[in-house]
């Protein structure tokens, strides 16, 4: 939980680098600059600026857990060295309180003629522990790393893996007050990685502050309070989780000719919905549909996504989202339970092969419980879709939710001239509530049709 202490300031932060055409070049901004001052003629720069970052600013609170976003070369990696000291910036400042740990390039400062034990020691001492501490805590790094008689070994013997968990087992168990994670854990086994995200959960809970880069939208909104979204070097969004994701993959799939106009309406939104709203604005709903002895399903016509995205549709275009029960009528307040179906058409443009259609339902935070595409694969879709052709896309789906609010996504895909594109994308096409008269004993999200049974013997 956040507080209003800070525990990272970063204020007008800017990174050039020089970049030379030649190694002469590099000679001649060495030696000349300062002769030509000398004879007064004027300096001449022999080198293209390159800024990896420019003018970035933003502060984390402490406890908090704050997700960085972006394209690759937007300055990620750059921001997190800056902020670790491993990289001085050109210009402006960063403050951080507390110990700080970091896990960045896979392997950084170990080294590889060393054992796994020694780069242990090595590293701890680097963040600031004693030996007495690192000897008390050996046990549990090694058993963290799980990579057995390998800890004797030079590290240099070690795959990819075996490294990311000796470097994540001691950066976790230094207690840091701030934890920085670079992307290092997509290398790691999927229980692994279940076992990091569990003990990052830990570190969270205990107060303290975490700055975590990836490429996942999913673990970004999962893991996270905030997201900032960096592109080029510039920071152009900072918000909820489920917004700046939301903004980011929009400027991921954009074609290169809308990019431009898309990161300006992404800018315009920043400086004009301040995206530091809750989540809970993000739908447009009157109070909280209460729930009653006997309930029903109804349609509201308040209750509409106000955080929906549209990608760029290119030859086809999603319109008319909705949920109907059988009998046709439309809803948005579902009883759970109940089976319902997921309707939209699609108006083509153009002529598209290998058609395939999809939905997504996702909570108010963005985590994606199920969906279906239309077609088991790319290559089982739909054979041709002619220019001015309309389609009807349906999904029936039980409601085997508990009481809450979800979201809905459409896309379509199809290959044009050979390509394989996504042809429209709509994110958060369209919301529902589910009402159960069985709010107060169960827990989660999805209804597993658990039934208690509680017998004295």
């Amino acid at each position: 939980m956040s507080s209003n202490a800070i525990a990272i300031e970063v204020s007008h932060l800017s990174k050039r680098y020089e970049i030379y055409d030649t190694p002469r070049s590099r000679l001649k901004q060495f030696v000349l600059p300062p002769i030509q001052r000398l004879v007064g003629q004027g300096k001449k720069q022999y080198f293209r600026e390159f800024w990896a970052l420019q003018d970035v600013s933003f502060v984390v609170k402490k406890g908090e857990t704050v997700g960085i976003v972006g394209r690759n070369g937007s300055g990620k990696s750059t921001l997190l060295q800056m902020i670790c000291g491993t990289l001085s910036p050109t210009s402006g400042s960063i403050q951080c309180t507390g110990r700080v740990a970091a896990l960045l390039e896979l392997g950084a400062g170990f080294n590889p003629e060393f054992t796994g034990r020694e780069n242990v020691y090595l590293n701890a001492s680097v963040l600031g522990l004693s030996t007495e501490e690192i000897n008390a805590r050996f046990d549990e790094v090694a058993a963290f790393a799980d990579i057995g008689a390998f800890i004797e070994q030079p590290v240099k013997t070690y795959s990819s893996g075996m490294m990311v968990r000796l470097a994540f087992a001691v950066a976790i168990n230094v207690q840091p007050d701030i934890l920085i994670v670079d992307e290092a854990l997509s290398v790691g086994d999927e229980l692994f990685q279940r076992k990091c995200f569990s003990r990052i959960e830990t570190i969270r809970a205990k107060g303290a502050t975490i700055l975590f880069v990836s490429h996942s939208g999913g673990t970004i909104v999962e893991l996270c309070d905030r997201a900032v979204l960096l592109d080029a070097g510039e920071k152009l969004a900072i918000g909820p989780p489920k917004q700046i994701v939301s903004r980011y993959q929009k400027l991921l799939y954009a074609p290169a000719h809308l990019r431009e106009a898309v990161r300006t309406q992404i800018q315009q939104g920043e400086a004009n919905t301040h995206l530091n709203t809750a989540i809970s604005e993000n739908v447009s709903e009157p109070e909280a549909l209460p729930i009653k002895k006997e309930i029903f399903e109804s349609y509201d016509p308040n209750l509409k996504p106000s955080s929906t995205i549209e990608y760029e549709a290119i030859g086809a275009r999603i319109e008319s989202p909705m949920v109907l029960t059988l009998a046709g009528e439309p809803v948005n307040n579902l009883v759970r339970g109940n089976t319902y179906r997921y309707v939209y058409t699609v108006n083509f443009a153009q002529r598209v092969t290998n058609v395939r259609f999809g939905m997504l339902i996702k909570t108010t935070s963005g985590v994606e419980l199920g969906g279906a595409t239309s077609d088991r694969s790319l290559t089982n879709g739909i054979v041709i879709v002619e220019q001015g052709d309309c389609v009807r896309v349906e999904y029936q789906f039980n409601c085997r939710l508990n009481a809450g609010m979800y979201f809905l996504n459409s896309g379509v895909s199809g290959e044009i001239e050979g390509e394989l594109r996504h042809l429209h994308r709509v994110i958060d096409a369209f919301c529902f509530r589910v009402v159960s008269d069985t709010a107060g004993y169960l827990t989660g999200v999805v209804d597993f049709a658990c039934i208690p049974e509680v017998i004295f013997e």
